[in-house]
């Protein structure tokens, strides 16, 4: 039986990837970028490009969003709601602050539309390869509807209760990211100025205590010391990192490395690392250590 359409609104790192292992499984993918070389990239997979966002929701009735601002999400928002179509669902899987989320979720409650909090777990590397976890928050029945489509771009999904835990549980992991990656990076350092191979070093530690994805998915990036076609700029990952720091102030949570890791990655940007990889924060770190 052939699979329904599937709408994505933003096809940028994240967005593409998931639009093309939708299509590998059987989806019909409508999408939609403000930037014609996303459009492109998307047809040139095969997938079907909508004129806007307002035509990716008139034709779909599950819809994913993929943006890079809260200001990216109030305009597709508004998109949306133009098209006059109910009944749709919305897996917002963006990285941005609960209340501009849930601002989203009661515009479109209003119109019928049910929108899911269901931030991703994983790199843009990870994600071309299927390698995604999602967080899933809010209506139960509409999130069990999603799974289907949620099989189609990840790995695993976990349901984690009410609207808004699902960025809750991201920003845990993405506080953890912060640290994992600076940490592989002194890792990588450190075994290159002993004289150990950095490549050999990525491998062995990998398969021991100390290992983490950030080990096994940027340390082979720190090795050859490229950061690039990035997976995550440091231009956006600086928008989570002050996502996350305003949430842990709030709730005054400890997060004492987490706050050590935010001059590392503000030097990257400063050394003009903003396009590049986060893997750049070894960069940073070497450039030190001369």
């Amino acid at each position: 039986m052939a699979k329904s359409r599937v709408g994505i609104i933003g096809l940028g790192i994240m967005g593409s990837a998931m639009a093309a292992n939708l299509l590998r499984a059987g989806f019909k993918v409508v999408g939609y970028d403000p930037l014609a070389a996303c459009r492109g990239r998307h047809r040139k997979a095969g997938g079907v490009v909508a004129e806007s966002a307002r035509e990716v929701a008139g034709l779909a009735g599950i819809l994913i969003t993929s943006l890079p601002s809260a200001k990216a999400l109030a305009q597709a928002v508004d998109k949306i709601l133009l098209s006059g179509k109910s009944k749709r669902i919305v897996l917002e899987t963006s990285t941005l602050p609960i209340p501009v989320k849930e601002t989203a979720r009661r515009r479109l409650a209003a119109a019928g539309i049910t929108l899911l909090d269901c931030p991703l777990s994983g790199t843009g590397a990870q994600a071309r390869v299927k390698d995604l976890v999602v967080y899933g928050s809010g209506d139960p029945a509409a999130f069990k509807r999603t799974i289907p489509v949620l099989n189609g771009f990840s790995r695993g999904h976990y349901f984690v209760g009410k609207f808004g835990n699902g960025s809750k549980m991201k920003f845990a992991a993405n506080l953890l990211v912060a640290i994992h990656n600076i940490s592989t990076a002194e890792a990588v350092i450190l075994a290159r100025k002993s004289g150990l191979d950095p490549a050999l070093a990525v491998k062995v530690l990998g398969d021991g205590a100390g290992s983490s994805r950030m080990l096994q998915v940027r340390g082979p990036m720190m090795t050859r010391r490229s950061y690039l076609p990035a997976t995550v700029t440091n231009a956006i990952w600086r928008k989570d990192m002050k996502i996350i720091g305003a949430f842990v102030r709030k709730l005054k949570s400890p997060a004492p490395l987490f706050n050590a890791t935010k001059a590392i990655y503000n030097a990257a940007l400063r050394q003009g690392h903003a396009k590049a990889d986060t893997a750049a924060v070894c960069a940073v770190l070497e450039r030190r250590s001369r």
